[in-house]
């Protein structure tokens, strides 16, 4: 049974009961639909509450019934909305907590609305690529005026109980206590003669104010902050429709917009972002079950950039966080930069101060190791160096607590050459924070080769309280995102050896979507990184061609941002890249030295290439089982790296936007071309298979 019947004197109340959100599945639309009928026919009951059950009103629609035969089974939510408002008796919904999308869009069908104390609201269909497709977009205006109601769905931010009685969402706040309150105020509305429905009100501007001249600087706003997607502006497009047309003309654009919205890849690319996420936290060999270790205290050793990031991280959850290092003036420049982060925060209105002095509280700096004994875990962020990283594990391992879980942040280095040192490899993992940390959302866990699971599980946990997305990496050099990003970067300097320029390059990237190009990337993090991986892999992997223009610079004193020249020249105090003549003339000059004459390359083709260049070692990454799932691969893309939300992550664009046959077929006449790398053109033998068999990824 996914929803309850009852009648409580006079009053019947139809409980949704689908966990865990409570989801308006077919089986639930119909139970509401039935109990509409049963409490209409019946002469004992005056009024009619809709809840639902623990802490969960309704989360919305089924999103796993999208393109499939249950989502147009009737009832549709449509007609269950219409059966609401179509009641003879008044039908309240009693709003008890989470109350989103779908479930939101039932409660504005309703003639009366009232909330308990911890209920939140809100339409975030927005952020799987759609609009409320069930008269959100035309009722919420009408409740609430469009000022708000456009900000609510174009950023599908909720509100709370508070904010909702405010704007006239909710006609009252009742105890979550108690089901009292509800049945007195369903009395109250028995009472009453006339009952108010949303779609035979108007909805008005504010005074004075223009509707042309609104909505275009409505759109502009969405613009800015809309990252490239479209959805956001067809919402604008809808709610415009509220306030210009009849209630049922506005209904006719808001569906063909949300059946527009649904088949287009947008929301197939965020729709699948949404499930990657969720089954990134599933190991198949590490039960749910699994038991964990308790994390109430942390440790840090390192407390430069990455460190203090870290750190912050903890603090942010409440978790008091030791942090080590050599010297008084890093630790002093290490806390400096955290409270200015914090108190940046409390500018924009994120934190009190109050909330800054708290978390500042919980970070306890200190010069000796033997501080660090107690914490539950500690994690090492110093220098990517393996010698060095060894010496601080040998010392954590003789003075860390037996239990405690010893991480490190390398982003590249063998973590079981790291476990190796220690007498508990077991305790060992990898956890890559991406910089800045206290910021990026991607966790990549490392898992090595004697890892216990329990150890593994607990991280995983404790990624969850520190706000992470945390993705599961086998061992191998650069795991899941680095080792991708490398061949990417590597196919921008083979383009630029041929006849690009770094900003037509970087330029076809971020207009294919990408937050940034790999020449502005470089800088931002520093051309000495890859510099100093160009010189291992020399070492490592001496038939690896790498153009020598990319050391040039290096060696001529660019190392981007931080010397205020790189690939591109930075005025003082600026971090937008300027065109320099030098660097021109130093790529110019390279490749008369390798006798190259410079072709047109199309920006189509950059995109390719790079592009293809990820999907072709995330394919072999998969072969080796470093990472569990082709949706594992674009999370880490999508979170970490900047790729587009609106096209699903690197594996997701390959099999799901271009096609498999397409892209191996281009990656075969990339093969062709002697300066492209031909070695590494040779498709990985699980795109050949998938695209043969017709078989996903996933599906190996």
């Amino acid at each position: 049974m996914t929803t309850h019947y009852e009648v409580r004197g006079d009053i019947a109340v139809i409980q949704l009961d689908n966990p865990p959100v409570n989801g308006l599945n077919h089986a639930s639309r119909k139970g509401v639909v039935d109990g509409l009928k049963r409490a209409n026919a019946s002469a004992k009951v005056r009024a009619i509450v809709i809840t639902g059950t623990d802490k969960v009103f309704s989360g919305g629609a089924d999103i796993r019934e999208f393109n499939t035969p249950a989502m147009l089974a009737e009832p549709s939510l449509l007609q269950v909305i219409d059966a609401v408002e179509a009641s003879a008796k008044p039908v309240i919904a009693a709003i008890n907590g989470v109350c989103m999308g779908g479930g939101l869009e039932l409660a504005l069908g309703c003639q009366y609305r009232i909330a308990t104390e911890n209920a939140s609201l809100g339409l975030p269909e927005v952020k799987l690529g759609l609009l409320p497709g069930a008269g959100g977009t035309q009722r919420l205006p009408r409740a609430i005026g469009v000022e708000k109601a456009l900000q609510m769905i174009t950023t599908g931010d909720p509100i709370g109980a508070e904010e909702a009685l405010k704007y006239g969402l909710v006609e009252r706040i009742v105890p979550n206590t108690t089901f009292q309150g509800v049945i007195d105020f369903a009395h109250e509305v028995a009472e009453r003669s006339r009952h108010p429905r949303l779609r035979d009100k108007t909805v008005d501007l504010p005074p004075g104010v223009d509707a042309a001249a609104f909505f275009a600087d409505a759109r502009k706003r969405v613009a800015a902050q809309a990252k490239g997607l479209t959805a956001p502006l067809k919402c604008v497009d809808a709610v415009e429709a509220a306030v210009l047309r009849p209630f049922a003309e506005g209904m006719q654009l808001e569906r063909s917009l949300f059946i527009e919205l649904l088949n287009g890849t947008e929301s197939k690319a965020l729709r699948h972002a949404f499930f990657a996420e969720r089954a990134a936290a599933k190991i198949p060999d590490v039960p749910e079950d699994t038991p964990t270790r308790t994390i109430k205290t942390a440790a840090v050793v390192g407390f430069g950039t990455m460190g203090g990031g870290i750190a912050m991280c903890f603090a942010n959850a409440g978790i008091p966080v030791r942090v080590l290092e050599m010297k008084q003036e890093a630790l002093d420049r290490g806390l400096a930069t955290c409270r200015r982060n914090w108190e940046a925060s409390a500018k924009k209105g994120k934190l009190t101060l109050a909330q800054v002095e708290q978390r500042i509280a919980l970070l306890k700096p200190t010069l000796r190791y033997e501080d660090l004994a107690d914490a539950d875990i500690v994690i090492e962020a110093v220098y990517e160096d393996m010698q060095v990283k060894q010496e601080v594990f040998r010392t954590l391992d003789r003075v860390m607590k037996q239990g405690a879980i010893l991480a490190t942040n390398t982003s590249t280095l063998d973590v079981d050459a790291i476990a190796a040192v220690t007498r508990r490899p077991q305790d060992v993992i990898g956890t890559h924070f991406f910089s800045p940390a206290n910021v990026m959302r991607l966790l990549e866990v490392v898992r090595g080769a004697k890892t216990g699971k329990d150890v593994l599980a607990t991280v995983m946990q404790l990624a969850k309280r520190i706000k992470k997305v945390a993705v599961v990496s086998g061992v191998c050099d650069g795991f899941i995102g680095n080792r991708m990003v490398e061949q990417y970067g590597r196919q921008s300097l083979l383009l630029l050896e041929e006849g690009a320029s770094p900003q037509q390059i970087d330029g076809a990237l971020q207009a294919f979507g990408m937050a940034m190009g790999p020449f502005a990337m470089g800088d931002l993090a520093g051309l000495d990184i890859g510099y100093a991986i160009r010189k291992r892999r020399r070492v490592e992997r001496p038939n690896m061609y790498y153009p020598a223009i990319a050391d040039r610079v290096v060696e001529a004193g660019r190392l981007g941002q931080k010397t205020g020249k790189g690939w591109y020249r930075y005025e003082p105090g600026s971090r937008t890249p300027l065109v320099d003549p030098e660097v021109e003339a130093m790529i110019d000059a390279y490749r008369r030295e390798l006798g190259i004459m410079p072709r047109a390359i199309s920006d189509a083709e950059i995109v390719e290439r790079c592009i293809y260049a990820l999907v072709n070692e995330g394919a072999r990454i998969l072969e080796e089982g470093i990472a569990l799932r082709a949706s594992d691969i674009d999370i880490v893309y999508l979170t970490g790296y900047g790729f587009p939300l609106a096209k699903g992550g690197p594996m997701f664009y390959a099999e799901s936007i271009i096609g498999l046959p397409k892209v191996i077929e281009r990656m075969r006449e990339f093969a062709s071309n002697p300066r492209a790398a031909p070695d590494f053109w040779q498709p990985a033998k699980l795109l050949v298979d998938c695209a043969a068999s017709g078989k996903r990824l996933d599906q190996r």
